[in-house]
């Protein structure tokens, strides 16, 4: 007998064709590209009116500080916004398509988007990628059953915390919200706790740096607070007291010489002849 296959159309949900791409190129002795290690800091807790997000807003690729003031706090929906660890193209593209997601059914049901609806989305798109969507988030918001804040994983894994951390700065940003952490905290004791933390991060681990960025999400209002902190002020200062304008580089020195019957003018680093 021989076996007959019928052909069925293709169903919806996740396709896995790369992943096999993947590891059948692997198989053949194909060496795969490594990811990118970055640092980040990013935190989040629940207080009495409401949630918390903060963040650090250094950008690193490697050991390259490549941004000094990025931001890590995206937005999800009018009441609904994470902080994004990891590499920042697959924060930026997952955020923004839930986000797109979240509006087109709000504008189906007329109603508010509820922060289990933003963690289904992310959660299942991440776990379809088993991992190979470095996206790390805190996830927070405020709806129709009150506050609510999740840490999602990049394989899709989650959990629902009274306060979370992430990225490569979490243990030290940790260790502030085990010691000051508590329930029913106003609005100030809440941006004080984190921060805190956030400052905890950014002194202790390399790859998180520059200002704090704050998000403070209450029923019917969100309010971003854009560089919030800036606890490593950029400085100018030179011990030779160097003063120049953007733009232009000092000249440590300057002389003339004769090279071949043509004159070269050297200042500093920049050699042109004339």
């Amino acid at each position: 007998m021989t076996k007959t296959t019928i052909d069925l159309p293709p169903k919806g949900g996740f396709s896995f064709d790369l992943c096999r791409r993947n590891a059948f190129l692997e198989s053949q002795g194909t060496k795969m590209p490594k990811f990118r290690k970055t640092g980040t800091t990013i935190v989040g807790l629940v207080f009495k009116d409401g949630v918390i997000l903060g963040a650090d807003t250094r950008a690193t690729e490697g050991e390259i500080v490549c941004d000094k003031n990025c931001e890590k706090i995206h937005y999800l929906a009018p009441n609904i916004s994470c902080c994004g660890a990891g590499t920042a193209a697959d924060t930026e593209n997952v955020t923004d398509m839930v986000s797109s997601q979240l509006e087109l059914h709000r504008y189906a049901t007329g109603r508010q988007s509820r922060v289990v609806t933003a963690l289904t989305m992310l959660k299942s798109h991440l776990f379809g990628y088993q991992g190979a969507v470095s996206a790390a988030l805190v996830l927070g918001g405020v709806d129709v059953t009150g506050p609510h804040l999740h840490a999602v994983y990049p394989h899709g894994s989650t959990d629902t915390l009274p306060f979370a951390t992430m990225g490569s700065g979490s243990l030290a940003a940790m260790a502030m919200f085990e010691s000051r952490f508590k329930e029913g905290m106003t609005r100030e004791e809440g941006i004080e706790v984190v921060c805190a933390a956030i400052c905890a991060g950014i002194f202790n681990d390399l790859g998180s740096g520059s200002n704090v960025d704050l998000c403070v999400i209450t029923k019917g209002d969100k309010e971003y607070l854009r560089n919030y902190q800036q606890p490593n002020p950029r400085s100018y200062t030179h011990s030779k007291g160097y003063h120049f304008t953007r733009g232009h580089t000092a000249i440590l020195s300057s002389k003339i010489r004769a090279l071949r019957n043509q004159v070269q003018v050297v200042e500093g680093d920049a050699m042109e002849e004339e």
